[in-house]
């Protein structure tokens, strides 16, 4: 029997839109350069204005990592995010519900084109992750992980 998908509570504010996936998170994944581990780090900043995210990628000895700060910009919730590859992206939040009714959705113009994350809750209690790129008629997902909580 499949377990029950627990409800996300939101908290107060813009920000609290991203209460479900405050906290430190794990996932494994398989990608096409072999296994990877990832950890996602939310927490509250700069007097509770912003939420920072640190995320780990470990590719065996390889290690990419990412700090976003999301917070709110002309009243929608934002994130900026940089990379230790060098790379900065910066979007909004947008409209998740195709995947999941409770799902947080954040979009950004890449240099390939929109691209969007998504955040919905899985039946362990945790969360799944992707990032997809927009296609002329849909989204095209080319990854996705299942993050629990550590």
């Amino acid at each position: 029997m499949k377990a029950k998908q627990a409800k996300w509570k939101k908290g107060p504010g813009k920000l609290g839109v991203l209460t479900p996936i405050m906290g430190s998170w794990q996932a494994t994944a398989k990608n096409p350069m072999g296994q990877v581990r990832c950890t996602r780090t939310f927490t509250p900043t700069l007097g509770g204005k912003y939420v920072q995210l640190h995320a780990r990628w470990e590719f065996g000895t390889k290690v990419y990592e990412e700090i976003a700060l999301f917070g709110v910009k002309n009243g929608k919730v934002c994130f900026w995010s940089f990379t230790s590859d060098g790379k900065q992206s910066e979007g909004a939040i947008a409209d998740g519900r195709d995947i999941d009714s409770q799902a947080i959705a954040f979009e950004a113009n890449m240099p390939a084109g929109l691209a969007r994350m998504i955040y919905w809750p899985n039946e362990e209690g945790g969360f799944n992750w992707a990032v997809e790129a927009r296609t002329k008629n849909s989204w095209r997902r080319f990854t996705e992980h299942k993050y629990i909580a550590l």
